[in-house]
């Protein structure tokens, strides 16, 4: 049901097929995220015209609102929301660990207060792989735990608490229809990283994700990260980046061997007026848009390029109107799926790996500085 091919190699880049009950993903891709069963201020037929193939919704969440047995009831998560494409769902782990002052983490899981009622819940890896199966994503997590990157004497710990949630997540799966990936954590350190690359890469899982990054680490720190992960994992299976989604990071992500990216950063940045933009992150309330006719990129195909003008967004902005916000998520997001598409497009005809230098200059400003890539990645 299952299966991932790649189809094009180019150094460590790679383009792939990766089959799923809801259809095909080509890889690499960028994955709007839905938290709440929803892509913020964005319909499904939105997304659609986005070309996007992937949405990620998050478990946390979804079990404490409306709860996961009611999406269950309604048919899972594809129904629900109706979106009939692939999508995926996280174990719940990132969530638990940003509510370091309310939780309390054990061996065999984690009790925690609702940040809605302030109510007592408790997760371990069968209770998260329950829920993901009621949820009914194709691409669902194994239960991990996320260590503070600050606290290198905790970071093993968690890390081998980790990989005995793996196999524990393992054993609990029982849908065929879902394909469960295994975490890898161990903060920055290169040894505990490979450990736990090997560690997870040897169980029988079909898809690989890297967590515990962007989490607080340096870009320096994170791409030196994928640099020692990925090439212990196999080669025959998609490895996700999970929680990232800079253009520079999806740029940097790709070259470093990573498959599948998602995060919220596109739609909390058009929350906040910004928009990515060649010329760098634009902040669209700002009184030099007021009479510039120009849309956010000549160069965008989207709805809101295609249509509206700064000045039209800033006036959006300043009315407060929640146009702004779907206008500006419309573009951001498809800013990032356009890239994927010219990223695959220049791995298939074998110039990605000269040509990289050229998308990071271009998308320099929309983040704080360019990495630069390991030459062997440039070969």
């Amino acid at each position: 049901m299952f299966e991932f091919s790649i189809t094009s190699q180019a150094g460590s880049a790679r383009t792939g097929r990766f089959i799923t009950p809801h259809g095909d993903l080509q890889t690499p891709v960028f994955a709007p995220v839905g938290t709440q069963a929803t892509v913020k201020t964005l319909t499904p037929e939105h997304l659609a015209g986005l070309h996007a193939s992937l949405v990620l919704s998050n478990t946390y969440h979804l079990y404490l609102r409306p709860g996961d047995e009611l999406v269950a009831e309604m048919g899972g998560l594809h129904n629900f929301m109706q979106w009939p494409h692939p999508m995926l769902t996280d174990s719940g782990g990132f969530q638990v660990f940003s509510l370091a002052k309310t939780r309390k983490i054990d061996d065999d899981g984690v009790t925690f207060k609702s940040h809605i009622d302030g109510s007592t819940h408790r997760f371990t890896p069968e209770k998260s792989i329950a829920i993901q199966e009621n949820l009914g994503a194709d691409i669902i997590m194994a239960f991990d735990e996320c260590a503070d990157p600050n606290n290198a004497a905790y970071i093993r710990k968690a890390m081998e608490r980790t990989h005995r949630w793996a196999e524990r997540s393992l054993q609990a799966h029982k849908r065929p229809d879902q394909a469960l990936f295994g975490i890898v954590q161990g903060g920055v350190d290169p040894d505990l990283r490979a450990r736990s690359a090997e560690f997870i890469a040897a169980l029988p899982f079909p898809g690989i994700a890297i967590g515990g990054l962007s989490v607080g680490e340096t870009k320096h720190e994170m791409y030196r990260t994928l640099e020692v992960v990925t090439p212990l994992l196999p080669e025959n299976k998609p490895r996700y980046l999970m929680g990232v989604g800079t253009p520079e990071d999806l740029i940097n992500g790709v070259l470093r061997g990573v498959d599948i990216f998602d995060c919220v950063l596109p739609t909390r940045l058009a929350r906040h007026n910004a928009a990515f933009s060649p010329t760098g992150r634009l902040n669209l309330m700002n009184a030099a848009y007021a009479h510039d006719k120009q849309p956010i990129d000549a160069a965008c195909d989207c709805y809101t390029c295609r249509t509206f003008s700064r000045a039209y967004l800033r006036h959006l902005i300043v009315a407060r109107e929640l146009l702004a916000g779907t206008l500006i998520s419309i573009h951001n997001l498809r800013a990032l799926i356009r890239l994927m598409e010219t990223i695959r497009a220049q791995i298939a005809d074998g110039t990605f790996t000269t040509r990289a230098h050229e998308l990071l200059k271009l998308w320099q400003g929309n983040a704080a500085r360019i990495h630069t890539p390991a030459p062997e990645l440039l070969a």
